[in-house]
């Protein structure tokens, strides 16, 4: 067994009892990507350097004793809208292709009081805006199980780089099922934790009433380890709540009792046959163990997906005003004026993909259509998080796809991108409603491309779905990418 076949907690054991040195740790995940990123392209930056000078830091603090936690010296990826002090950081778009930030995300910070050691930034959507990692100004993200396929997004180069064993966890960000889905695609497991849980100081901004960082890595017990460490209150954001940050405890294989519902209209119309089957099998096994599982309504679900788009893109337009070519970013060589810098800057700066959203964002607050499109999508979002309210007084757990399909074939999405806007129907309720959600592999389909289980917990009830998801899991043995058997 290779030394990159290793969960993180695992890696994290060795180390502890030097089994492994964080050098020799490091080393494994520099060679799978020399090996692999000629294909797979995870990575924007990867920082060689870096990493081995703080291998060392890191291991003389493991040495000295300081540094017991399950995570030191386990090399990590940061998705590259998170800032990094001294290290590139460009949301994968051209226009910040130069911004090298003077300050870390928090949750960053987290990790490396942890002891994590940063290989690199990962590739994304651009700005996060998308589903396919296809956006991206560098280049296109492929999916470790076919090359052929997008890893999803839009983070799609955190969760190929952990399929593809070139780091043994990354972070992601999640505005609308941006950590979820991408794991689904990419066979591993990722967690979007409750609004509020880790701190979005330092994550640049997409939607701010959506945006939430949290892991993604080879199993449940990872990702709770991770968010343990990742989560606190944070008083440079407002939206930063104070509470319990107790995961790990929720490791528990026992769903005796536990309450599962099914929506209904997450089985229906647009859900792929192969995608379905798994999933209701992963509910068969859960209600084996003793869970208690029903089918139920869950109202206004059709709804998610317009109303989701016209609030991430009205925040996205305020958000993406900041780049204009002035204070730091791409700015256009010619210009003539002012204003005429602004906008050829931004014009030459922004993908189509992010114009596109910035336009439609700008027409929903404009005078005369903020009543019509941006508040009553907002009155929407409030009825949508009634109704998870209402499913919650019954249900522990809400079950269901994390995506309608495997991953497309490079291309198929960005050719139509009401089809790729379609794709997020499964995850952006949670986000709309701020509630926490995991994905877990619960199978492949006969292209041999992985699906992924989804499971949605109440408000600041994470422990339910990483119980629920930990117990599926002990069924489900994690499945290595064919890539790196080779």
């Amino acid at each position: 067994m290779s030394l990159t076949s290793l969960t993180a907690v695992e890696l994290g054991k060795k180390i502890k009892e030097k089994e492994v040195t964080v050098k020799e740790a490091v080393l494994a995940s520099l060679e799978q990507i020399k090996k692999h990123e000629d294909v797979i392209n995870a990575y924007v930056t990867v920082d060689v350097e870096g990493a081995l000078k703080r291998a060392e830091e890191v291991q003389a603090l493991i040495d000295a004793g300081e540094l017991t936690g399950p995570l030191a010296g386990v090399p990590v990826a940061i998705k590259d809208n998170m800032c990094t002090d001294g290290m590139l950081t460009t949301c994968s778009s051209k226009i910040l292709g130069n911004f090298v930030p003077t300050f870390t995300a928090e949750a960053v910070i987290n990790l490396e009081k942890a002891g994590a050691v940063i290989l690199g930034k990962t590739n994304m959507d651009e700005f996060a805006m998308g589903s396919t990692t296809e956006t991206s100004a560098y280049g296109v993200t492929r999916n470790p199980w076919n090359p052929e396929h997008v890893p999803g997004g839009s983070s799609g180069g955190s969760c190929a780089a952990v399929a593809a064993e070139e780091c043994f966890y990354a972070l992601g960000s999640d505005t609308g099922g941006s950590i979820r889905q991408p794991s689904s695609f990419c066979g591993i497991t990722g967690i979007k934790p409750t609004y509020g849980t880790v701190s979005r100081y330092g994550l640049i901004a997409y939607g701010s009433s959506l945006d939430q960082i949290g892991p993604v890595a080879k199993d449940v017990t990872d990702c709770a380890t991770i968010l343990e460490v990742i989560s606190s209150y944070d008083k440079k954001d407002s939206t930063s709540v104070e509470r319990e940050y107790d995961f790990t405890s929720a490791l528990v294989d026992d769903v005796k009792g536990m309450r599962i519902g099914i929506p209904k209209d997450y089985m229906g119309e647009g859900l792929d046959p192969e995608v379905k089957e798994a999933v209701l099998a992963a509910a068969k096994v859960l209600e084996e163990k003793g869970a208690i599982v029903e089918e139920f309504d869950l109202a206004l679900i059709e709804y998610a997906i317009p109303a989701y788009y016209v609030i991430a893109s009205a925040e996205a337009s305020s958000n993406l005003a900041r780049f204009e070519g002035v204070k730091y970013g791409y700015r256009t060589e010619n210009y003539d004026g002012l204003h005429h810098m602004y906008k050829k800057s931004r014009s030459e700066g922004f993908g189509p993909e992010v114009k596109r959203r910035i336009m439609l964002g700008s027409f929903v607050l404009s005078s005369g259509y903020y009543d019509a499109y941006y508040l009553k999508a907002l009155r929407t979002k409030a009825l949508i998080k009634q109704a998870f309210d209402k499913a919650f007084e019954k249900y522990d757990v809400i079950l269901g796809p994390a995506a309608p399909t495997t991953a497309p074939k490079l291309g198929e999405s960005l050719s139509d991108p009401i089809k790729m806007y379609l794709g997020d129907i499964y995850t952006i309720s949670v986000n709309l409603a701020g509630l926490p959600g995991i994905t877990v592999p619960c199978g492949m389909d006969s292209k041999g491309l992985p699906i992924g289980l989804q499971l949605i917990g109440d408000c600041f009830k994470e422990k339910d779905i990483i119980r629920a998801a930990y117990s599926f899991e002990q069924t489900h043995k994690y499945q290595r990418c064919p890539l790196v058997e080779v």
